[in-house]
C-alpha cells in the first residue's frame, strides 16, 4: 500500500474534535453497510489523522468541489467536499446527503442518472477506501461567511477506465469477497450488511494470562515457567545439574547426571553400549514408549535420544537396526511399529526441525517424500520400511528408541564416578 502523502506533518488542528471523529467514522460505516445491492467486499473505515491534516489544507482553500483530476501529490487520495452558508447544515447531514446521491446511481451500468450527481456517493461507498479524515473550515465567499466540510479518503476512489467509472464495490453476500488480509466481518448492531475488517484476533484463540499470541503464526509465546499450546501448564521443573529447555519444559542434564530434574548421579558399565561410533555409545531400548517417554528414559540413564550428524553414523545405525529387525520384539502389547525414535523434533514456532539439544540439523536422511506432516508428525523416527531413513511421526506413537552417550560420559563410567 502506498504511503499517504505527508504535506504538513506539523499541522495538527482539524477543526473537529475526537467525538466528531468517532461520529464521522461510525456514520460512514453505517451507511457503507446499507448499500443496495448489498456489497460483498466493502471495507470497514478507520479514522486517519494524516488524512484529516490533508483535508484541513484543502478546506482552507474553500473549494466548492474536488478536482476530478487530482494533482500527483494526491494521486492516491479521494475527496468529498461541501460548501454552504455557515451554521445552516451539520456535517452529519452533509454525509447523509452524499449517501442519498445513491438514489440516482445505477449500479448495473455504473452510471449516474442524467443531470444528476453521484460522485460523492461513489467515493463514500468505494469498497477499498478504508481510511478517512475530515475537516471543517470557515471562509469568506462573495462577502458571506461560509463553511467548507472536506473528507479525504485513502485509498481513493472514483477511478475511470476508458471513460467509464470503475464499479465502486462488488455486489454479493456481505463479507463474501473479503481479502485474506481482511478476513474478519464487522457488523453494527443495526446493520444490514457487514464490512470487511482486519480481525483483531484472526487466530480466534487466546494464550491466557501466561503468554501472548503471535498473530502471524497463530502460536503462543509462553511466559517463563509456563508451557503448553495455550500456556496453560505451569512448568515447575528445577534443573539441579543441567539447564532448562523452555520450549519443552524439560532439563538437559550435565555430564554424569540424569532424571527429570538432573538430580540423580548416574553410573554405567562400559559394556552397556550396543554400538560404538567414533567414541560415542549408542544403546537400543528393549521396550517401546512415546517420544517424550523415550526421551525421559534416556535422560534417566544419563544420556539423550540419539543424534545423527553424518552419513557415517546413519549408515552404521541403519545397518545395525536391520540386523535387529528379525528380533525386533518387545514386551509391550501395544507396541505399534518396528521403528526407533531419535532425538529430533519439529518446532512449529520456528518452523524447522531441531535436535533436543537445540541444534539445527546440518545433516538429514529423510526418506523419499518425507517429512510430510501426516497426522501432525512432529517427532522423527528411523523407519523400518524405508531402510531406517527418517520419517516424521506422531509423538504419541510407541516406538523403541536409541539412547546416546558421549565420550565424556563413558570416561566417567570407566572411572566409576
Amino acid at each position: 500500500m502506498a504511503e499517504i502523502p505527508d504535506l504538513q506533518s506539523s499541522l495538527t488542528v482539524t477543526g473537529l474534535g475526537v467525538k466528531e471523529h468517532s461520529q464521522i467514522v461510525a456514520q460512514h460505516n453505517r451507511l457503507r453497510s446499507r448499500v443496495k445491492p448489498m456489497a460483498a467486499n466493502m471495507e470497514k473505515m478507520e479514522w486517519n489523522e494524516k488524512l484529516a491534516i490533508h483535508a484541513k489544507e484543502r478546506a482552507a482553500l474553500c473549494p466548492t468541489e474536488p478536482s476530478l483530476q487530482p494533482s500527483s501529490s494526491f494521486s492516491h487520495l479521494g475527496w468529498n467536499t461541501h460548501l454552504s452558508v455557515h451554521g445552516v447544515i451539520s456535517f452529519s447531514d452533509i454525509i447523509d446527503s452524499w449517501f442519498e446521491e445513491g438514489n440516482d446511481f445505477l449500479y448495473l451500468s455504473g452510471r449516474c442518472r442524467e443531470n444528476a450527481t453521484c460522485q460523492h456517493y461513489t467515493q463514500l461507498v468505494w469498497a477499498t477506501s478504508s481510511q478517512v479524515g475530515c475537516a471543517s473550515q470557515q471562509c469568506l465567499r462573495n462577502g458571506d461567511l461560509c463553511e467548507t466540510f472536506v473528507c479525504a479518503y485513502y485509498p481513493g476512489g472514483n477511478w475511470e477506465v476508458n471513460g467509464r467509472l470503475v464499479t465502486p464495490y462488488k455486489s454479493g453476500l456481505s463479507c463474501s469477497l473479503c481479502t485474506s488480509s481482511m478476513s474478519g466481518c464487522f457488523r453494527l448492531w443495526d446493520h444490514v450488511g457487514g464490512l470487511c475488517e482486519i480481525p483483531k484476533n484472526p487466530c480466534r484463540m487466546s494464550c491466557g494470562q501466561h503468554g501472548h499470541l503471535n498473530i502471524s503464526s497463530c502460536k503462543c509465546k509462553c511466559d517463563v515457567g509456563f508451557t503448553g499450546r495455550f500456556c496453560q501448564v505451569r512448568c515447575s521443573v528445577q534443573c539441579v545439574h543441567g539447564h532448562f529447555r523452555e520450549e519443552e519444559c524439560s532439563c538437559l542434564c550435565d555430564v554424569g547426571y540424569g532424571g527429570a530434574e538432573c538430580a540423580e548421579k548416574v553410573q554405567f558399565p562400559f559394556h552397556s553400549c550396543d554400538v560404538m561410533i567414533d567414541g560415542t555409545c549408542f544403546m537400543v531400548s528393549s521396550e517401546a514408549d512415546t517420544y517424550y517417554g523415550a526421551k525421559s528414559h534416556c535422560q534417566e540413564l544419563g544420556g539423550i535420544l540419539a543424534q545423527i550428524h553424518s552419513q557415517k553414523v546413519q549408515d552404521i545405525l541403519a545397518f545395525y537396526m536391520s540386523q535387529l529387525e528379525t528380533s525386533n520384539e518387545v514386551a509391550n502389547a501395544d507396541f505399534e511399529t518396528r521403528n526407533f525414535w531419535i532425538g529430533l523434533t519439529y518446532k512449529p514456532p520456528k518452523d524447522l526441525f531441531r535436535w533436543d539439544t537445540g541444534e539445527i540439523p546440518n545433516f538429514s536422511s529423510f526418506a523419499f517424500g518425507q517429512p510430510d506432516n501426516q497426522g501432525f508428525g512432529n517427532c522423527v523416527e528411523l523407519q523400518a520400511l524405508s531402510a531406517f531413513n527418517w520419517n516424521d511421526q506422531r509423538c504419541k506413537t510407541r516406538n523403541r528408541y536409541i539412547c546416546q552417550h558421549a565420550a565424556r560420559h563413558i570416561a566417567q563410567w570407566e572411572d566409576g564416578r
